[in-house]
């Protein structure tokens, strides 16, 4: 009835609440086939990514689908990022489920008993008392527009509340815990149904920091773990050094055989420009190749030297170094590269420089009238075949 389909539209809500609000910490009570986790993972302000869901065997199964994939590894994000899967009761208190700044219960509630809704949200809001909590749940006034709907949209649930019911219930623990509330959907009803609401219902809170949560029942022991971990994973990113001297390296190596292959093919072309030099003329490149300005690559002995601020000059490696003093320290504490002063310097590439002088000299060379040439070739290939 849907497109696109319901459960990809409350996803989107959550995602969409993520870019404006960029939360840092969020945890999915009830977060199933992780799903929404896959989706989250990609959104590198969140540095904390957390799911918790009773049935364990579930996570398992699709646990390693939020492994870093391999190009992570090559192109680290900018920011750290954690994810942690839990087995547990979301009605019970869980001391490492505190201090998020999201908390997301899609399609959580309805599979509660009713008797343990309340429990719920005094884990939810009281103890746990994150930034946000965005609460998604089935709306029992949309069920007639559904097509052979006779009682609830599916066997687990246990109640599904209509939107009266379920704004009472929101207002109510708004008062009750120090939050707002603002009430939005996803599935919108037909045409001249506008009453019925939205398909799936969405509230929406904000904590109010002026006030604080109401005191908990029974808080002996309440810092004790109750929570089995089942998976745990520290993606790559730049804010490890080893990760960021190595990324940083792998740009600056790139960047630099970038510049020693141009000096090389404008060695290359200065071949042609000996003739020139021959009548009597000049060309500014065969200089601008070999000098001593600054700004482009020279030979010194054997030796190639790179100005360090065209290393610098490449997009990734000035925005992963932010200035060429960083750069030159990260440079002078690797053994890859040999810096002296603003110069990277490139040892024994004489073996180059001799292939490229050779191909340059033997450009040059008057061979004669191209008869003569053509008759050079066939007498060595003659004195060959007489072997």
């Amino acid at each position: 009835m849907f497109s696109p389909p319901l459960h990809k539209q409350r996803h989107e809500f959550v995602i969409q609440f993520v870019k404006e609000h960029k939360p840092k910490k969020v945890i999915d009570l009830g977060c199933g086939g992780l799903k929404l986790l896959r989706k989250l993972k990609f959104h590198r302000e969140i540095e904390l990514l957390t799911g918790v869901d009773a049935n364990g065997s579930v996570i398992t199964k699709k646990m390693h689908s939020l492994s870093p994939l391999p190009s992570e590894y090559l192109q680290p994000g900018t920011g750290p990022l954690t994810i942690e899967l839990y087995q547990g009761c979301v009605t019970e208190k869980e001391p490492r489920t505190k201090g998020y700044d999201l908390a997301t219960c899609i399609e959580l509630i309805e599979h509660l008993q009713p008797a343990k809704v309340d429990q719920f949200a005094e884990v939810l809001f009281g103890y746990m008392g994150p930034s946000a909590v965005i609460i998604s749940t089935p709306n029992a006034d949309y069920n007639p527009l559904l097509p052979g709907c006779s009682g609830f949209r599916n066997l687990d649930h246990k109640f599904e509340w209509t939107q009266a019911e379920f704004h009472s219930w929101a207002l109510k623990i708004s008062r009750s815990y120090g939050y707002r509330v603002e009430f939005s959907g996803v599935g919108k009803p037909p045409c001249h149904e506008e009453s019925v609401g939205f398909c799936s219902q969405i509230g929406v809170f904000y904590k109010d920091p002026s006030k604080c949560n109401a005191p908990l029942r029974n808080q002996v022991n309440e810092d004790v773990p109750v929570y089995s971990l089942l998976y745990r994973v520290e993606y790559p990113s730049l804010c490890d050094n080893n990760i960021f001297h190595r990324t940083l390296m792998n740009e600056v190596l790139y960047s630099v055989e970038c510049v020693r292959q141009q000096w090389l093919d404008a060695l290359q072309n200065e071949a042609g420009d000996l003739q020139n030099v021959d009548s009597g003329t000049s060309d500014d490149s065969v200089s601008q190749a070999s000098g001593l300005d600054g700004q482009t690559p020279y030979r010194l002995g054997q030796n190639l030297c790179i100005p360090l601020a065209m290393v610098f000059s490449f997009p990734k490696v000035q925005k992963l170094s932010g200035s060429m003093q960083h750069l030159r320290s990260v440079l002078l504490d690797d053994s890859q590269v040999r810096v002296m002063g603003d110069v990277i310097v490139l040892p024994a590439i004489e073996e180059e420089l001799t292939d490229t002088c050779e191909k340059s000299v033997c450009s040059c060379i008057d061979h004669g009238p191209a008869e003569n040439v053509d008759s050079v070739v066939d007498l060595d290939e003659d004195w060959d075949e007489q072997l």
